[in-house]
């Protein structure tokens, strides 16, 4: 991912508010952040309860910035990352809504994914998988895993920044 400034990510919000986006509590991290190690970058709001933001590049490479709500509920049973879809399952994940943009966003249509709680997929996907055969390439799937990451997360950007 590219790095991007404060000022920068403030104005790439697409499904919130002046008032919300004013109010974004960046991650005490931001400043070091490891940008080239990034596919995404997504944090939980220290200050208000269920709310958390990620900055996603969409297909074509701009950075779209999208404001997420936490379910009341974790799931029934462990679920898996719609993002990364690490097997293994080294954290936490949860449901996030997300408001649509514009229109359809006013009128309360939502996009919703499950997803890391704590934003991790860009670390899941750079750990090499197991190996599943011999002559298995670990370092080719490592590199699709990050690929997808990358398809997945730029295309729930574009399904909330997409206007119905």
């Amino acid at each position: 991912m590219l790095a991007i400034t404060a000022q920068d990510l403030r104005g790439a919000f697409v499904n919130a508010s002046r008032k919300e986006v004013s109010s974004i509590t960046l991650p005490d991290w931001f400043d070091d952040a490891d940008w080239g190690s990034l596919d995404y970058l997504g944090w939980r709001d220290p200050k208000i309860a269920r709310r958390a933001y990620v900055i996603l590049p969409t297909l074509d490479g701009h950075p779209v910035g999208v404001l997420l709500r936490r379910a009341d509920a974790a799931p029934r049973a462990r679920a898996q990352c719609t993002w990364c879809q690490d097997v293994r399952l080294p954290n936490d994940v949860v449901f996030y809504s997300a408001k649509r943009a514009g229109a359809a966003g006013r009128s309360g249509d939502t996009a919703g994914t499950l997803v890391c709680e704590e934003f991790e997929c860009s670390q899941n996907v750079r750990r090499l998988p197991p190996l599943a055969y011999e002559g298995y390439d670990l370092e080719a799937a490592r590199l699709r895993r990050i690929d997808e990451l990358r398809m997945r997360a730029a295309g729930f950007a574009d399904t909330v920044a997409r206007e119905r």
